[in-house]
């Protein structure tokens, strides 16, 4: 079985801690860590915080999963529909350049409102574009085109992203 990347929830201010003791077992993990400046009254000194607040990402195959989630610090994989939700390789690749390249990152959801362009990144509608005609609180009604009728489909909302 390939191994993916899973991402892994952890006790709040455990992700350093949690990513060492995983490495000390072997497991290939990512802790981004994001360069902030703090400044005190003597001295300014970059720091590294956790990029993502209790998020630790792993790269394993299903039979190394119970030995991460028996490490201390460890609260469980973060599961989307049931599953623990796969981090795709480029997207660890992305936050590892991004954050080599700048320093002071900034975590920010995306904010979806009415007759928005998006894009939808996953599931049978897959790259097609369609604008927002509801929000609720997981999912998003989305209005797409096709052969001259519109489609309206209820998507979640970590399925899409900004046409704009």
């Amino acid at each position: 079985m390939s191994k993916k990347w899973l991402a892994v929830y952890s006790r709040p201010r455990w992700e350093k801690k949690v990513s060492q003791l995983l490495a000390e077992k072997g497991v290939e993990c990512y802790c981004p860590l994001n360069k902030i400046r703090r400044k005190w009254s003597d001295r300014v000194k970059v720091v590294e915080e956790p990029l993502f607040k209790s998020y630790v990402f792993v790269r394993v195959n299903d039979e190394d999963r119970t030995e991460v989630r028996m490490t201390p610090g460890v609260v469980n994989f973060v599961y989307w529909d049931g599953k623990p939700g796969v981090v795709k390789d480029r997207e660890i690749n992305a936050i590892r350049m991004f954050l080599g390249e700048y320093e002071n990152v900034e975590v920010q959801s995306l904010e979806l409102h009415l007759n928005q362009r998006v894009k939808v990144l996953q599931g049978p509608m897959m790259d097609r574009e369609g604008k927002i005609v509801g929000v609720g609180h997981k999912t998003v009604k989305v209005a797409i085109e096709s052969m001259g009728y519109m489609l309206v489909a209820h998507i979640d909302k970590t399925k899409l992203t900004s046409a704009d």
